[in-house]
């Protein structure tokens, strides 16, 4: 845990010891709150929420996640300092798992930043603070499911810019599985049994649950159990290039 720990704030000061984290950072916050308050039509809906808000969350982590994901292994392995760290006194899964909440929580702190946007629905309305809640902790796990993928797809290959497109499809896959457009072709040539189990896989269906304010304990499980099963794909294969 101690090595966990060590690798944990290592990675987080490095984001902010670089200007990545603050473009990021910026990036995302003007883009949350223009597409929630101008392209949103906040004030035209008449309604005090955050819906509009927690609705274009999918597509901004599609696009920056990968981005601050690609260089987690990617740059370890290209610049060749992975030797270095896999040699500390420290296990495999310590090392992956002190990256992957160190880049979560810098994701984290972007959304406590975001939570203006709360403070001002409230002066301006009377929301309903359980669902946006529940949205913040449905957003908070679906950006730590694109980063395990992000992870995973970083340690494969030493070049960032093949990471982040092969972490965008990916994403992109899991997001659309549970698009109506896309189940009703599924079901051209898959059994009912099949679709459902497309459908059970897609992050953007478990999502909206948790955004419209039902914090379901199987939703939760899953998206743990979805960064948990990415991460050990990402030991393995970091242990792998140990090997080597």
């Amino acid at each position: 845990m101690r090595g966990t720990l060590t690798i944990f704030r290592r990675e987080l000061g490095g984001y902010f010891g670089t200007p990545v984290a603050y473009v990021f950072l910026i990036i995302f916050l003007v883009l949350s709150g223009y597409l929630t308050w101008v392209m949103g039509g906040f004030y035209e809906r008449g309604q005090a929420d955050l819906r509009a808000f927690f609705a274009v969350h999918p597509l901004l982590y599609l696009a920056l996640i990968p981005a601050l994901s690609m260089r987690l292994w990617a740059e370890e392995r290209r610049s060749g300092t992975i030797e270095c760290l896999l040699t500390l006194p420290i296990s495999m899964g310590g090392a992956v798992l002190g990256k992957f909440l160190a880049a979560w929580a810098f994701i984290g702190v972007a959304l406590l930043l975001t939570t203006t946007n709360w403070i001002s629905v409230a002066y301006l309305g009377n929301p309903d603070h359980g669902v946006i809640f529940a949205g913040y902790v449905g957003s908070f796990l679906m950006a730590g499911a694109y980063l395990a993928i992000g992870s995973l797809v970083s340690a494969f290959t030493k070049n960032q810019v093949i990471a982040f497109v092969i972490s965008l499809i990916v994403c992109l896959l899991f997001f659309l599985a549970g698009q109506p457009g896309v189940i009703d072709v599924a079901r051209t040539f898959l059994p009912e049994s099949m679709v459902e189990w497309v459908r059970s896989m897609s992050l953007s269906t478990h999502f909206s649950a948790i955004s419209r304010g039902v914090l379901d304990f199987r939703d939760i499980v899953f998206f743990l159990s979805f960064i948990g099963l990415f991460l050990f794909a990402n030991a393995v294969v970091v242990d792998h290039t140990k090997a080597r």
